[in-house]
């Protein structure tokens, strides 16, 4: 397919799956398209004017916009969990929360949980080698975090019951002792 015939109009020999609409442009009837809405996020104590229109997914305006890959796509439909972060302490998925809905509240996303990766949570993940792919991790850490925060010892039923990202390599037990080697500090 030649670079052309990627912005031209179908027609009978341009099959329209390979075709990018051609924008239409504004007459004295129609008014012009308007700049995207600039919404506020802070993000990592830092605050951004994010352009993207405001019913993009958070997920891809930390990935594409912010330039913030430590969260991941995995299923797209909040099941996974590899695309958590934290609002304003709590875990949430990313992939389906929109701009508008986080606007004015405090996002972590796994590189502003500590930097030098330094945080209780990270130390024991690293000490314990909880990765084994690593895809899912930043999500687990992050409610790793969140769990801790409002119980600073828990069982492991707690645990359990707290962590439910998905991780296809099956690093659960670990993922529970380096909960409870964070709970020590």
């Amino acid at each position: 397919m030649s670079v052309s015939s990627v912005n031209q109009k179908p027609n009978a020999s341009t099959p329209n799956a390979l075709v990018k609409p051609i924008p239409a442009k504004p007459t004295p009837n129609t008014p012009a398209v308007t700049a995207r809405t600039t919404a506020t996020l802070n993000v990592n104590g830092k605050s951004y004017a994010i352009t993207s229109s405001l019913d993009t997914p958070l997920l891809w305006v930390l990935r594409d916009e912010l330039g913030l890959t430590g969260t991941k796509f995995g299923c797209g439909i909040e099941l996974c969990g590899a695309c958590t972060v934290l609002i304003n302490g709590s875990p949430e998925k990313a992939c389906d929360m929109s701009v508008s809905e986080v606007a004015g509240r405090s996002i972590t996303t796994i590189e502003g949980l500590s930097p030098t990766r330094t945080h209780a949570v990270q130390r024991a993940w690293m000490d314990l080698q909880v990765p084994q792919c690593g895809y899912c991790q930043s999500g687990m850490i992050l409610v790793a975090v969140a769990l801790l925060q409002s119980t600073p010892n828990p069982t492991d039923a707690q645990i359990d019951s707290a962590m439910n990202n998905l991780c296809v390599c099956g690093t659960y037990q670990r993922v529970r002792a380096a909960v409870h080697k964070a709970a020590l500090g």
